[in-house]
């Protein structure tokens, strides 16, 4: 997206609690009700809502050809950079549609669906300061919606055709799951705290070891990150976070990207 000198950035910064970023995103949604439409995928085990604000030219409608991605963040509650940047996002959207053209045009040319926050209930658990800890980091059953999602051990083949295997699984991943099949979404990025670095998938392995794991469409999901990447002021460098580096034994990736099961293999992430 090409930003020009006459965009409108952001002026005001803080975390929004729960009630907060409620109140953040009807705000946005009457501000720019032409562009945005705020609607919910269901309830977190303890009851907040899982918001996703819909941005496009013609909300509430899929239009033939135009591509729709979702954005996520906060499925770890203690993570909470990737919540707030998508709050700006959202603001940044309707600050500027009609006023930058690289805005406007992506608007007009994606249906994007942004959900700030997937685990809600662990946002709330979370301490302030604690950039290192566990608390707040799974939802309120104590489990960590990173490792719910189906992995590459539930896929079931059935007269030729792929299924996953829907068994039991928490209440916010399945209701991701159940947003997923109601919408044709062509790409999807999911926001985390820690690393700096832009991962691509796959993040399994059949053999739980940590090696490539690609996809038929690895070059494509490839010049994606370096995107991302090369548009960060640092995370191009493949340098690690310098408060992290202990942590990720002074991890570095090569123009600021991994293969996720490459870095280290996980099941069930989204």
């Amino acid at each position: 997206m090409l930003i020009s000198d006459a965009a409108i950035e952001p002026t005001h910064f803080q975390h929004h609690n729960y009630n907060q970023l409620t109140a953040f995103m009807k705000q946005q949604a009457a501000r720019c009700p032409s562009i945005m439409r705020l609607y919910d995928i269901g309830k977190s085990i303890q009851g907040r809502k899982l918001w996703v604000m819909e941005i496009s030219d013609r909300p509430g409608q899929h239009e033939a050809g135009e591509p729709e991605m979702k954005y996520i963040g906060n499925m770890h509650g203690n993570e909470v950079t990737g919540r707030e940047m998508l709050l700006l996002l959202i603001q940044y959207f309707c600050s500027n549609y009609n006023i930058d053209a690289g805005v406007t045009q992506l608007v007009n040319s994606v249906r994007m669906h942004i959900m700030p926050s997937m685990n809600p209930d662990g946002w709330e658990k979370a301490v302030v300061g604690d950039w290192s800890g566990t608390v707040g980091r799974y939802n309120a059953h104590g489990v960590d919606l990173n490792r719910d999602f189906p992995t590459l051990h539930d896929i079931i083949i059935r007269h030729g055709r792929y299924y996953f295997d829907y068994k039991a699984r928490q209440q916010e991943t399945t209701l991701i799951m159940n947003w997923m099949n109601s919408y044709p979404f062509v790409l999807s990025a999911n926001f985390h705290g820690g690393a700096l670095v832009a991962s691509y998938p796959l993040d399994d392995t059949l053999t739980g070891q940590s090696v490539y794991s690609a996809t038929p469409d690895d070059d494509v999901f490839q010049s994606l990150a370096k995107v991302y990447s090369f548009a960060h002021p640092n995370m191009w460098k493949g340098q690690s976070c310098t408060r992290n580096r202990e942590i990720f034994h002074n991890k570095s990736f090569s123009q600021g990207i991994t293969n996720g099961a490459a870095w280290y293999a996980i099941s069930g992430q989204d």
